[in-house]
């Protein structure tokens, strides 16, 4: 087999953190003697979250089983996903935004047996649907749990109680027509209705000035997929919660913003 030397595009910062937290849940268990360090389990587990790495080809690299990989990076995830803030915590900080931006996003997986909750009728293909918040200069700063691909945004932002929390802090908030009917702090942009045919020239101008705001929205959503993991899941769908949160955390770190 052949092998090459790879790179991950984060800093050392990120890789200490995990590693951190890593060393301390070892030592709380009271843990023996494992194939890697903490720092080596670390790299493994960012390998994998950030460059999409199989297990099979992380085993091959770090010289250990495919077991082994997947039991360490599980464990990673886990240790970092207990650390993800809940939108409670969240909202301290948004509500200090000038406003935010919400938008939902599909994280594309495989076809599982008990497809049809999955199937994204917009998306036309299979995927978990998680809620994104974002800053007014469209940084990243909070992920929802993944709800099944089916899920309409506005639904998906009821359960998670986005909507109302955004309201009770009345933090104004941008949003895309999928969350029309939401009402309270949410701005959405005017729609063509069949009593209503054409817009005016003030409701495209309108529309035109809230497409800029949104597109920013964009760039959180962007930020959250360089984490090649979630290009694709391949693995069970009730993973992909664990999974975004351990990469919110993650990111969190990297960019030094909204940690701790």
């Amino acid at each position: 087999m052949l092998s090459y030397p790879a790179t991950i595009p984060l800093s050392n910062r990120t890789l200490n953190h995990l590693a951190e937290r890593i060393r301390g849940h070892r030592q709380q268990r009271k843990s023996r003697w494992r194939r890697l360090t903490p720092g080596r389990q670390a790299l493994l587990a960012l390998a994998h979250l950030r460059n999409g790495d199989t297990y099979t080809r992380l085993a091959a690299g770090f010289e250990i089983g495919v077991a082994t990989a997947w039991r360490y990076v599980q464990e990673a995830i886990a240790l970092l996903s207990a650390a993800a803030e809940d939108l409670e915590t969240a909202m301290r900080r948004i509500r200090q935004l000038a406003y935010a931006i919400l938008d939902g996003t599909l994280i594309p997986i495989d076809r599982v047996a008990d497809q049809k909750p999955y199937y994204s009728g917009k998306h036309k293909r299979h995927g978990v649907n998680v809620q994104v918040i974002a800053d007014a200069a469209g940084r990243l700063v909070w992920a929802s749990a993944a709800l099944p691909g089916s899920t309409h945004d506005l639904t998906a932002a009821r359960t998670h109680g986005i909507i109302e929390a955004l309201t009770s802090a009345d933090v104004m908030t941008f949003a895309d027509k999928g969350y029309q009917g939401a009402r309270g702090s949410l701005r959405i942009p005017f729609k063509r209705r069949r009593f209503r045919p054409k817009l005016s020239r003030r409701q495209k101008t309108v529309n035109r000035a809230h497409a800029k705001i949104r597109a920013r929205g964009e760039r959180a959503i962007a930020t959250l997929k360089t984490w090649k993991i979630l290009a694709k899941l391949r693995c069970c769908p009730r993973r992909a919660t664990a999974i975004v949160q351990a990469t919110l955390v993650l990111h969190h770190v990297e960019a030094a913003r909204y940690a701790g």
